[in-house]
């Protein structure tokens, strides 16, 4: 499941970021890329509903990052986000990789650039193991809800679209 990371300041940043927090779990580098949650879950064995993904949103007022960890089953409720943080615009690829430090589809929670407003999905503590991104698309690493918010000094949110 998991082979030697070559060398990627994002997975590295991530885990220093988390040693130095006393964070119980190394990082992992997967042998597969995993932009998406689908793909994670597959290559770890787990429900993408584990999957704490990454979002990034542009508030339109000063244009500082919106960082929304939501369960990778969930959908993203841009309303709900606006409410509170204020008008929101999309993100490019240029914007996630100069505020946070990461690509796309390897934005970990933490160890970002620039300090990013967190809302952190309160569906994720469905579970008692989450994964996240660690840095890079190959990387992830383990952790619970609990130390989601540990981690991030966020706060658990309703953001995401109600389930039918």
């Amino acid at each position: 499941m998991s082979g030697a990371a070559p060398s990627s300041e994002g997975f590295a940043r991530v885990s220093a970021a988390l040693r130095e927090r006393g964070h119980p779990h190394a990082p992992r580098w997967l042998e597969v890329p995993a932009r998406t949650s689908q793909e994670a879950a597959d290559a770890l064995g787990v429900a993408v509903g584990q999957i704490a993904k990454s979002v990034i949103f542009k508030r339109v007022a000063d244009g500082r990052a919106v960082l929304v960890v939501a369960s990778g089953d969930r959908r993203v409720d841009e309303a709900k986000v606006a409410e509170r943080v204020g008008p929101l615009a999309r993100a490019d690829a240029d914007f996630v990789k100069t505020q946070t430090g990461f690509v796309i589809g390897g934005v970990a929670p933490l160890a970002h650039r620039e300090p990013l407003l967190t809302l952190i999905d309160r569906d994720l503590t469905r579970f008692e193991v989450l994964w996240a991104a660690a840095g890079h698309p190959n990387g992830v690493f383990a952790l619970s809800p609990a130390d989601l918010l540990r981690l991030t000094g966020a706060a658990f949110d309703d953001v995401v679209k109600a389930v039918p």
